[in-house]
């Protein structure tokens, strides 16, 4: 059994009994995209039979917040300080000679729609899109390795249509093409739920080689051997890495795409990737995410922790929900033991003020659970009172991502202080003495 990436993980899904296996033959345009949608992005899905492919392909891997933490070895009270103590302590990586990623190459006549079975989804969408493709580069300055969750516009042959998107990757390529220069980079698919989670720590914020952060979360070395034609490294047990270069000064028209919210973004010129090779394993099995649940789940669990840690030096914060309706980006359910009046307030305007995705953001005393979508209307009901306990901040800074937003440039943010008064016993909740304890199955 393999210790990394997604060979090892499908082993794990098996002996969980989490892992659903179609053995009818599925059209990857549209067709698969309906069967992964139809379990909302929660069921991992191995696809043994794909339409005129010579490849399997798995979906829904990293969309169930329960599966995912299984994979990451965290539980629900641990994962921030896990999260936290991998980013401060840094691991080395280990570098090889070989490995399966390795066992296949084509280098030249590449054509990428023949050869990978990459799925169109929407209706309107441009073209087929690799959604699950974790893109590495080099940081021209430091030397350190990034990685980054990136959508991938098929175009003609050896031809990929780049969202770039992140402010860092952005600047570093628009820096090296005032040079004349192209970008190094690789696409990677068939990985673990650990290397997805560490491409989504900030590499503008935090500036950490990725390698070695991906290292130290997962408790040992990430084994990687260096690509066929740059110089970058790629894990070792991946399943099928795409080798090229951001090119300098070219550019093609990207989208419409169903977005992240569920509408279509725009289209635009975007840069573009000349691939120069394709290496995969024996059997490859081509990883696939309908959009844009999965990545956007760990990356709404680095923005929970970054809140988290924030406000622990402004309140008793105890937990903290990016939702999964807020597309784990917009929306913050947090949860604090209040001690002095007004901490709620100060906890909205540190909240709002952290980032400028996070639109809405409701604050429960630590009686409730914030996963629960009833008890947070509950509270809302409650113990709220709209003149007093919402704060509205109107045409601040938002995401584009956010449709409301991207029609005027600007984002109405809303606070919710959804805490009952403290030392007022009216706002009492009612309950029964020893239930937490009630084992059911001894009364039927």
């Amino acid at each position: 059994m393999e210790r990394q990436m997604l060979r090892n993980t499908i082993d794990k899904l098996k002996k969980t009994g989490d892992l659903l296996e179609c053995n009818k033959e599925v059209d990857y345009i549209y067709e698969m995209g309906a069967v992964l949608k139809y379990f909302q992005n929660k069921k991992p899905i191995l696809f043994n039979k794909v339409k005129a492919a010579n490849m399997r392909t798995i979906g829904g891997l990293y969309g169930n917040r329960n599966i995912l933490f299984d994979h990451l070895g965290v539980n629900k009270d641990n994962r921030n300080y896990r999260f936290m103590e991998a980013l401060v302590n840094p691991k080395p990586y280990k570098i090889f000679n070989s490995g399966p990623i390795k066992e296949n190459k084509i280098t030249s006549n590449i054509d990428i729609q023949k050869i990978i079975p990459v799925n169109k989804f929407n209706g309107l969408d441009s073209s087929s899109f690799i959604t699950a493709g974790v893109m590495v580069i080099k940081d021209p300055q430091t030397g350190n390795f990034h990685t980054s969750v990136r959508r991938l516009q098929v175009n003609k042959g050896n031809s990929l249509s780049a969202l770039i998107g992140s402010f860092k990757l952005t600047n570093d390529f628009l820096e090296l093409e005032r040079q004349g220069k192209s970008l190094d980079v690789a696409i990677v698919l068939g990985y673990d739920a650990t290397f997805l989670l560490a491409s989504q720590y900030s590499s503008a914020t935090y500036g950490v080689d990725k390698y070695e952060l991906d290292s130290s979360l997962r408790g040992e070395p990430l084994e990687l051997v260096k690509c066929e034609t740059n110089d970058l490294l790629v894990p070792a047990h991946a399943e099928i890495v795409i080798e090229g270069k951001l090119v300098a000064g070219k550019r093609e028209l990207e989208g419409p795409f169903g977005e992240l919210m569920g509408y279509y973004g725009r289209q635009a010129p975007h840069p573009i990737i000349e691939v120069s090779a394709i290496t995969y394993r024996n059997n490859p099995i081509y990883q696939t995410a309908f959009p844009c649940e999965e990545e956007h789940l760990t990356n709404g669990l680095i923005r929970e922790m970054e809140l988290y840690y924030y406000l622990k030096n402004i309140v008793d914060v105890r937990d903290v929900y990016v939702t999964e309706g807020g597309g784990y980006r917009f929306n913050a359910v947090i949860s604090i033991k209040q001690k002095r009046i007004g901490e709620a307030k100060s906890a909205i305007l540190s909240a709002l003020g952290l980032n400028k995705d996070l639109k809405q953001v409701v604050i429960v005393d630590d009686d409730l659970d914030i996963y629960w979508e009833r008890e947070i209307e509950w509270a809302i009901t409650s113990r709220c009172q709209a003149s007093n306990d919402i704060v509205i901040v109107p045409g601040a800074l938002g995401s584009s991502l956010e449709p409301s937003h991207d029609l005027r440039g600007l984002t109405d943010k809303i606070g919710i202080d959804a805490t009952k008064p403290i030392g007022n016993e009216k706002f009492e909740r009612a309950m029964i003495p020893g239930f937490e304890n009630i084992d059911i199955k001894k009364y039927f």
